[in-house]
């Protein structure tokens, strides 16, 4: 069977299989317990567009899950089905033809079955880099990075966490004026990655900054 399960759905997987874990830890009544299965269920179909029954097969097995032994077992055996970033340093570098010496951070490096949103800081120019899909197409942004950080929400991932203002800046309509739009998204990128269960909060994020 070829991937289809995209990280941030991967992500939500495995926040459901938490959901029946702490289930089953508060609650012993077979019918709540049948209905959060029946829920379970639901919410992760609504997450896909469509799925075949081989890849039903895969996933509704969720629903004998009770412990943490058993939860990691599960996403354990899903990670091969799990589609990775697609992308290429050098497909990177194209995204950002204007920025002189540009250090991607090395793809071999990373765990891409985790990856929805690539990003990095660079700190001699408190710059940070963004890189992810948008309707397909590979889309880059940068901005500056404040150095400093509180904690609140994500605009990406929606995330209570470490977060610091990012500023993007567009050339406005009138020459030589430029327009500044950003917010407050996680400073750390890694774990933004594994917060995310859905698209659209980093799909709107990059849509508003690339208008």
């Amino acid at each position: 069977m070829e991937s289809f399960i995209r990280v941030d759905q991967y992500n939500f997987i495995k926040s459901q299989a938490q959901a029946l874990i702490n289930g089953h830890a508060t609650a012993k009544d077979e019918d709540v317990l049948d209905a959060l299965k029946s829920l379970v269920i639901e919410k992760i179909t609504k997450a896909f567009e469509e799925l075949t029954t081989e890849q039903e097969d895969l996933i509704n097995p969720i629903v004998n899950i009770e412990d943490k032994e058993q939860g990691e077992l599960f996403v354990a055996e899903l990670k091969p089905y799990v589609i990775p970033f697609n992308a290429t340093e050098q497909g990177i570098q194209k995204l950002f033809p204007k920025v002189k010496k540009l250090k991607v951070p090395s793809l071999d490096e990373l765990d891409l079955k985790e990856v929805t949103y690539l990003s990095w800081i660079d700190h001699s120019a408190n710059k940070k880099f963004i890189v992810t899909r948008l309707k397909g197409k590979l889309v880059g942004i940068q901005g500056s990075f404040e150095t400093t950080s509180h904690k609140g929400f994500c605009a990406i991932c929606n995330g209570h966490e470490s977060v610091s203002m990012f500023l993007a800046k567009e050339k406005g309509k009138v020459q030589g004026t430029f327009t500044k739009r950003g917010n407050y998204i996680c400073r750390d990128s890694e774990v933004c990655n594994q917060n995310l269960t859905s698209l659209d909060k980093l799909q709107e994020f990059i849509e508003r900054l690339t208008k």
